[in-house]
C-alpha cells in the first residue's frame, strides 16, 4: 500500500480554500480520496470584480498573505503534488493575469484562471459519476460566488454544459447582471428538460452544504423542495445579525446563503424536479482526482 498527498487551491468569488487529501494506493484495487486537512479563507475577491472591474490592492495582498500561509502547510503536510486554480472573479478581472503574476512572484504558486467550461470537467472527475444511474437523468448545480455551472447528464453521461454568471456574490454586486442571466439560464434547463425529463436534482457548493447539514438529513437522501423553500422563507425574514449569532453561520455566508438558495430552489422547479441530492462534492475534489489521474497516466 502507498499513500500519497495532493493538494488543491480553489480561488473563488467568495472565498478561498485549501484542500489537502491523502490518496492511498492499493494494486488491483481503485484509489481511495480521504481527506487531510481543509482550510477556508474568506477573501470575497467577487466584491472586488463586480463591482469596480478588478482585484483591489487589499485582496491582492491577503491573497499573497493566504498562498504563503498554504504552502507553509503544504510543507508541513508533506503535500507531493499540488494545483490552484482560479475561477469567475479572477478570470473577469481586468487585472487578474496581473494579479496571478504577483503571487507566483511573492509565493512561487502559480495560480491558473479556468473557464466555465473547465470548471465543469474538473468538477465531474469527483464522485459525480458514482452517483448517477445509466438509466436516468439528472441536473447537475454548482452554484458559487460569480456563477453557476449547469451539466445535464442522461444514461451515464454528460450531454450539455452551461456556466451562467448568476454567483451569490453577483447576485449581490452587480443586480442587473445577475437578472439577465437568470433569465438566460432558465430558458436553457426549460429547453434542455423537453429533451431530459425527470431530472434527478444533483447540487454542489458550500451554501447547499450548510444547508444539507442544518437540515439533520442522512448522508445519501435528499432535500425536498419543500424543505429548501422553508428555509429560504425563514432566512429571509430573520435579519443578517440573527443568520450570524442564531442560526451560526459564518459571516461571509449568512448574506449569499439567500440568493444561494433561490438559485437551487428555481433550477429545481425548471426542470420539473421536487428533490436534490447534496453529496458534498466540488472543484477542490475534482482538482485533487485529476492531479491523481494526470500522474498516474506519467507513471
Amino acid at each position: 500500500m502507498k499513500i500519497k498527498k495532493y493538494a488543491a487551491i480553489d480561488i473563488g468569488s467568495n472565498g478561498v480554500r485549501l484542500l489537502i487529501s491523502n490518496v492511498i494506493i492499493k494494486k488491483g484495487k481503485k484509489p481511495v480520496f480521504r481527506k487531510s486537512a481543509l482550510v477556508r479563507v474568506p477573501i470575497r475577491l467577487g466584491a472586488d470584480t463586480f463591482e469596480t472591474g478588478q482585484i483591489s490592492k487589499m485582496n491582492t495582498e491577503r491573497m499573497c498573505k493566504a498562498m504563503q500561509a498554504f504552502e507553509l502547510l503544504m510543507q508541513v503536510h508533506g503535500v507531493e503534488e499540488h494545483r490552484a486554480c482560479a475561477t469567475s472573479a479572477m478570470r473577469e478581472a481586468n487585472n487578474g493575469q496581473e494579479v496571478v503574476n504577483h503571487i507566483a512572484q511573492k509565493t512561487g504558486i502559480q495560480i491558473e484562471i479556468i473557464d466555465g467550461k473547465t470548471e465543469a470537467a474538473i468538477i465531474a472527475a469527483t464522485d459525480l459519476y458514482e452517483l448517477i444511474n445509466g438509466k436516468k437523468n439528472y441536473l447537475y448545480v454548482d452554484v458559487g460566488g460569480g456563477s453557476t455551472e449547469f451539466t445535464f447528464f442522461s444514461h451515464g453521461k454528460s450531454v450539455a454544459s452551461k456556466s451562467f454568471k448568476m454567483g451569490t456574490v453577483r447576485a449581490l454586486d452587480s443586480k442587473k447582471e445577475f437578472t439577465k442571466a437568470w433569465k438566460k439560464a432558465k430558458k436553457w434547463i426549460q429547453s434542455h428538460t423537453k429533451t431530459y425529463s425527470d431530472c434527478t436534482i444533483i447540487g454542489s457548493g458550500g451554501n447547499i452544504n450548510k444547508i444539507f447539514k442544518l437540515s439533520g438529513t442522512k448522508e445519501g437522501k435528499p432535500l425536498d423542495l419543500s424543505y429548501l423553500k422553508g428555509q429560504y422563507r425563514i432566512l429571509k425574514k430573520i435579519s443578517y445579525e440573527e443568520r450570524v449569532r442564531v442560526m451560526g453561520l459564518n459571516p461571509d455566508r449568512a448574506d449569499v446563503i439567500i440568493p444561494a438558495l433561490k438559485i437551487y430552489i428555481a433550477a429545481t422547479e425548471w426542470a420539473k424536479s421536487d428533490k436534490i441530492m447534496v453529496p458534498k462534492i466540488g472543484l477542490s475534489d475534482g482538482i485533487i482526482k485529476m492531479l491523481y489521474t494526470e500522474k498516474n497516466k506519467l507513471n
